[in-house]
């Protein structure tokens, strides 16, 4: 089930975030936020670490205060992944993170104050290859924007991004990014619809405070979806109340069903009815818990039944189709083998990590070759 994404993406200026392109002809890149104190450097590193594990290409880091800054820099030597640091109002912290290595300034120009100390983080930013990024969220709009408006709209939000786009405009800096974010999804997929017309620079998208874990992977899904679809967005951000890993999963699994990146396994199962010859939902538990290690793309089919199952399993690397008094299973759409019931999980654990580490190998051989 291999086939190019059909999704025509929006030209946009290329920025790095660190060594991480961003826009461009770069793929999407996913990010997460720790929620530890930064002050901890130790639990923020450990953090950083396990969201960089799930696969995030860029971490961003809350720094309110100088102490966090200092914070900052500790936790810059100790990990590899890009950083951004997440900043509001004080100048200075900008200045200081920039000197201490960071990757990127989230920071919204017009909220820090006199033209002098806007103009020293332009300076800052431009004189050390800083990208900064210009976020708006629709809870914390200008007072003016709120009158004007009465309330957060799309018109709102674009016209506030376009106030801290002038001002980098004005210091001739082009080195930036910019989100439109809202909780709502109908308003923050039209901001974004509307900014992308507007500007050239790299959109980073996200649907801010979207929930729980389960409410805010629909609300993300749904709403980077329909984005996502209209080429529009070269940087993800799932906001889950949740672990931070599990904000990197969904969004690799948006980006995996868009078919714009790939990464790990790509599962196909049945929701499973009176059909099926063995327990398709614990079994699929089963095997995502144990293989999420796995980085190779492999598309992975599991049917309980005969009905579905063979044209599901001949369609992808590795596939199962349900049967009695055994299962038989395809690998690279031919009939391979059979397996019983007992012992069926483990089974396809082994055979699952011996295909992928023969695409992996057959890769790295062509790459040697070219």
């Amino acid at each position: 089930m291999q086939f190019e994404s059909p999704i025509k993406r929006r030209k946009s200026r290329q920025i790095m975030v660190g060594d991480v392109a961003v826009g461009g002809d770069a793929p999407i890149t996913i990010q997460s936020m720790t929620n530890t104190e930064t002050t901890d450097v130790e639990a923020t590193v450990a953090q950083i670490e396990r969201i960089q594990m799930a696969g995030a290409d860029i971490v961003r880091v809350s720094v309110p205060s100088m102490d966090a800054a200092e914070a900052f820099g500790a936790i810059r030597k100790r990990v590899s992944i890009p950083l951004v640091a997440d900043i509001h109002f004080d100048y200075r912290i900008a200045l200081r993170v920039a000197d201490l290595g960071v990757d990127c300034l989230r920071i919204n120009p017009g909220n820090i104050g006199r033209e002098k100390r806007i103009l020293a983080v332009v300076d800052k930013a431009r004189d050390l290859n800083i990208p900064i990024r210009i976020g708006v969220n629709a809870g914390s709009l200008e007072k003016d924007l709120q009158t004007k408006y009465g309330e957060p709209t799309p018109d709102a939000l674009v016209e506030s991004a376009l106030r801290h786009v002038d001002i980098l405009d004005k210091y001739d800096f082009q080195n930036f990014k910019v989100s439109v974010k809202a909780s709502d999804v109908f308003m923050a997929v039209a901001a974004y619809r509307k900014l992308a017309t507007q500007i050239e620079q790299p959109l980073h998208l996200g649907i801010t405070e979207a929930g729980g874990l389960r409410g805010g992977t629909v609300k993300s899904s749904v709403g980077l979806g329909m984005l996502l679809m209209d080429g529009i967005g070269d940087t993800i951000r799932v906001s889950l109340a949740a672990d931070p890993v599990e904000e990197v999963k969904v969004g690799w699994d948006i980006l995996k069903s868009l078919k714009l990146r790939s990464k790990g396994i790509n599962f196909i199962a049945c929701p499973s009815c009176s059909r099926q010859n063995f327990d398709v939902i614990k079994t699929m538990n089963e095997l995502e818990m144990r293989l999420e290690d796995i980085i190779t793309p492999l598309d992975v089919a599991v049917i309980g039944c005969v009905v579905n199952g063979p044209g599901e399993a001949k369609e992808v690397d590795v596939g199962l189709a349900g049967g009695t008094p055994k299962n038989l299973v395809y690998v690279n759409g031919v009939p391979s083998q059979k397996f019983e019931q007992e012992n069926l999980v483990d089974s396809l654990e082994q055979l699952i990590r011996k295909q992928a580490a023969e695409k992996e190998a057959k890769e790295k051989d062509i790459i040697a070759k070219v």
